[in-house]
């Protein structure tokens, strides 16, 4: 809610605009889904804090009187505790490590006879209950 507050402050956006500017201030750590977007800024417009007008078909949000006053006591930019002590060398590394993953079955699944496809599923599902028995720590 607050960083939905500091965003508006800056300028009237749309809900969309609203996660890509909180995912690029971010710097990508914190991406809000539409699924908790949305019904906050319908739960800010029922306690009077927002206001939407269509616009093209979409929805654009402007704080109101009050909204503005709520959002000049919040944070300034809540979005960036998102970003704080992430080691992005790390997520970039696991990053490449999954795709690369899903690249190697996805060429099995599309080019494979049935046989080899059956082994890539045992391979995936052996990988996953690997991963996880490196949490329980019992290598």
């Amino acid at each position: 809610m607050a960083s939905i507050l500091a965003l508006l402050k800056d300028r009237p956006m749309h809900g969309y605009e609203m996660i890509q500017e909180i995912g690029e201030r971010s710097g990508g750590a914190w991406r809000p889904s539409p699924g908790s977007v949305y019904p906050t800024l319908q739960l800010l417009e029922d306690e009077g804090l927002i206001v939407s007008a269509s616009e093209g078909g979409k929805k654009l949000f402007t704080l109101t009187d009050s909204g503005r006053s709520e959002a000049e006591t919040g944070p300034e930019a809540p979005w960036e505790e998102a970003g704080r002590g992430v080691d992005w060398e790390g997520v970039n590394e696991i990053r490449q490590a999954g795709f690369g993953l899903m690249e190697a079955f996805g060429q099995v699944w599309k080019t494979g006879s049935a046989d080899e496809r059956k082994k890539a599923l045992t391979v995936i599902n052996d990988a996953r209950k690997k991963l996880y028995l490196i949490l329980a720590d019992e290598h």
